[in-house]
C-alpha cells in the first residue's frame, strides 16, 4: 500500500521535495500552497523596478507535476496540524498524511515593530513586488508634478533597509532605472538626481558571503549612485520618511529588505 506524503509550500523547498518524492511509485504526494504558482523569488526585485512582468517569474505549481500521477496539488491555506492524528487542516477540510513536510518559507521580521509594514513593504511576493513599483513610479510621477523643489525632495529619496542580497539589488536596481530608464521621461525633474540610500544595521553588506565580495559589491553600489550606510540601525519609520538614531531621513519610499 503507498503512503501519503504532504508538502505545505509551492517554493524552492516543497517544490522539490515533492518532484524528489514523485519519482517513487510507492509515495502519493499531496502539495499544498495557499497561491497556484511557483515564484521565482530572486526576481523579484525586477518586478518590483518595472524590468519584469509577473508572468516572467511566476509557473503554474501544477504544470510541473503534468506527467506525475501519483501528485496531487491541492490550493489553499493550511490552519492547522494535528501531529497525533497525523492530518493538516486547508479551510475546513482534513487531509491525512504518513509523512509531512513543511516548507512554507518565510516573511520579513519588523523586530517588534509590525505597525511598520505599511509604510515600509517587503519584497516577498508579487503582490508586494507590484506594490512596490506603483510607489517607485509613481514617486517620480508626483515629483514632476511638484511645483515647489524643496517639496520634491522627499519624493526622490528612496530608501532601502537591510543590506542582504533583497536590499542590495533593490536599491542598485532603483538607482540604475533613475539615471537610464527614466532619464528622459520628463521634463521638470532629472530623475538622475533620485537619492537612494541603503541602510544597513551590521558592519557591512552581505554579511553571509566573504568580505572581498561585500566590498564589491558597496563599490558596485556606490558607482550606481547608492549612498551605502553601514552600521545604520532604524529606529523609526512612518510614511514620511525613517529614522536612524538621532538622523531623520525625509522620504516617501521606504522598502523593507531587513531580516526574516
Amino acid at each position: 500500500m503507498s503512503k501519503t506524503a504532504v508538502v505545505v509550500g509551492g517554493g524552492f523547498g516543497g517544490l522539490s521535495a515533492a518532484r524528489a518524492l514523485a519519482k517513487s511509485e510507492a509515495v502519493r504526494v499531496v502539495l499544498i500552497d495557499q497561491r497556484n504558482h511557483h515564484l521565482f523569488q530572486p526576481l523579484l526585485y525586477q518586478v518590483a523596478t518595472a524590468g519584469l512582468n509577473p508572468a516572467d517569474i511566476a509557473v503554474p505549481i501544477r504544470s510541473q507535476f503534468t506527467g506525475n500521477d501519483n501528485v496531487a496539488v491541492h490550493l489553499g491555506r493550511v490552519t492547522a496540524v494535528d501531529l497525533p492524528g497525523k492530518t493538516v487542516e486547508v479551510e475546513g477540510a482534513r487531509i491525512p498524511w504518513d509523512y509531512l513536510i513543511v516548507a512554507c518559507g518565510a516573511q520579513h521580521s519588523y523586530f517588534g515593530h509590525p505597525e511598520w509594514e505599511s509604510a515600509a513593504p517587503g519584497l516577498k511576493t508579487v503582490e508586494q513586488a507590484t506594490e512596490i513599483r506603483r510607489r517607485i513610479l509613481t514617486a517620480f510621477e508626483s515629483a514632476e508634478n511638484e511645483l515647489e523643489p524643496a517639496k520634491r525632495v522627499p519624493l526622490l529619496n528612496f530608501v532601502v533597509v537591510g543590506g542582504g542580497p533583497t536590499g542590495v539589488e533593490l536599491a542598485g536596481a532603483i538607482a540604475d532605472i533613475s539615471r537610464t530608464v527614466l532619464v528622459r521621461d520628463f521634463r521638470r525633474i532629472d530623475p538622475a538626481s533620485a537619492r537612494v540610500i541603503l541602510l544597513e544595521a551590521g558592519p557591512r553588506l552581505l554579511p553571509a558571503v566573504a568580505e572581498d565580495l561585500s566590498r564589491r559589491a558597496q563599490s558596485d553600489l556606490s558607482e550606481l549612485g547608492v549612498e551605502v550606510r553601514t552600521g545604520a540601525m532604524v529606529t523609526g519609520v512612518d510614511e514620511a520618511g525613517v529614522e536612524v538614531g538621532a538622523e531623520r531621513i525625509e522620504a516617501r519610499s521606504v522598502f523593507w529588505a531587513a531580516g526574516v
